[in-house]
């Protein structure tokens, strides 16, 4: 399979934006190091400080679902339950 292209947009709720933040950096060097990651960067919007982005690369969708499953990930959805306001996942494959 080629590679897959994950953007995971997160709006946080306008009064958890700070500790949703901190989850989400939390994520970062330990998904860095996973296999398959190519590379896991997050953003946030300028204009918009709810809104954050991740924009990763996997070598598979196989390595990437098996980062889904991760503790880490589980860890911060029970971290951020309930501070998310609208969360978006886009499977995508580059095509030029």
């Amino acid at each position: 399979m080629t590679k897959l292209t994950i953007v995971a947009n997160i709006i946080a709720k306008e009064d958890k934006i700070d500790l949703v933040k901190a989850e989400l950096l939390k994520l970062i060097d330990i998904t860095r190091a996973e296999e398959g990651c190519i590379n896991y960067d997050l953003h946030q919007d300028n204009t918009n400080p709810a809104h954050f982005l991740f924009f990763e690369n996997w070598t598979s969708r196989e390595l990437w679902q098996q980062h889904m499953g991760n503790q880490h990930l589980t860890d911060y959805m029970a971290a951020t339950d309930g501070c998310i306001e609208q969360f978006i996942l886009s499977e995508m494959s580059q095509i030029a």
